[in-house]
């Protein structure tokens, strides 16, 4: 299992949300990141989650 970072901003910058979970590959995480974002209608707000080597799975800004 690797660990990714999901973290989201509002757009004066401040960070309301910094999550890391576990996932076998980097798909399962982008789903598990989605979800997680549905779940706290952060999805209009600018995110990211990054895989343990630093690639962006997901981006908005």
């Amino acid at each position: 299992m690797r660990t990714y970072k999901l973290t989201a901003f509002e757009k004066t910058g401040k960070q309301i949300l910094d999550e890391t979970f576990t996932a076998e590959t980097d798909e399962e995480a982008r789903g598990k990141g989605q979800a997680i974002l549905e779940e706290k209608e952060l999805l209009k707000q600018t995110h990211r989650l990054a895989s343990p080597a630093g690639k962006l799975l997901l981006f908005h800004s």
